[in-house]
């Protein structure tokens, strides 16, 4: 997200995506909902959204990315997704105004650590608005907590991605849920993953 990847007609490939797709669906499956209206941010290579479309025919997913993604992701959805999965739109966090409303859950894989703080600010102030009472906020990928890596292997990958961009990283726990619950929404679980990686399920509050 954010121009990690490079302009491409052809749909792109994640190892990471591939392998991940079942532990993240086994964790939606507990919270979805026939007839949701799901937002996914970051899309990329699309395979997320094949997959889960495929595993919840009776709700509506909306892919979307930056500019750049929106070519290779728009192939692989027109060869491969089910009905139910929207042809993918241009989003930007940094949208003074996103191009979606009204949505029960929001999704989101492995973006954050490669947004800068204040596109990760601008995520969240995003969900905050295009969530209704109730929606969910969900987001799969490392996070440290108490200003320390989880694992090893978390340490090194956050030195490479700093390495790539220094606004890049892996985020800590507490301050994206900070971000969170200033935009209204209350955390509902933190689940451990495979791979040292984490899902937050944040739920939006209702309006007094």
């Amino acid at each position: 997200m954010q121009g990690f990847r490079k302009n491409n007609t052809a749909p792109g490939y994640s190892q990471a995506a591939e392998r991940n797709r079942q532990p993240i669906l086994d964790v939606l499956g507990e919270f979805m909902k026939t007839g949701y209206r799901v937002l996914e941010i970051g899309s990329g290579t699309g395979q997320h959204a094949v997959y889960f479309g495929r595993a919840f025919p009776a709700v509506t997913w909306q892919p979307t990315d930056t500019a750049d993604y929106l070519p290779g992701l728009q192939s692989r959805l027109e060869k491969e997704a089910s009905p139910n999965v929207m042809p993918a739109i241009l989003l930007d966090v940094r949208m003074p105004v996103w191009p979606v409303s009204g949505c029960d859950m929001l999704f989101s894989a492995n973006t954050l650590h490669f947004m800068s703080s204040d596109c990760v600010e601008q995520f969240f102030r995003g969900a905050g608005v295009v969530l209704d009472s109730g929606a969910l906020l969900v987001v799969y990928g490392p996070f440290n907590y108490g200003g320390a890596f989880t694992s090893a292997s978390n340490a090194a990958f956050d030195q490479r991605l700093r390495g790539d961009d220094p606004a890049r990283g892996i985020r800590d726990f507490e301050w994206v849920d900070a971000l969170a619950g200033a935009r209204g929404l209350t955390l509902l679980r933190d689940i451990t993953m495979p791979a040292n990686n984490r899902i937050l399920v944040w739920r939006k509050l209702a309006k007094d």
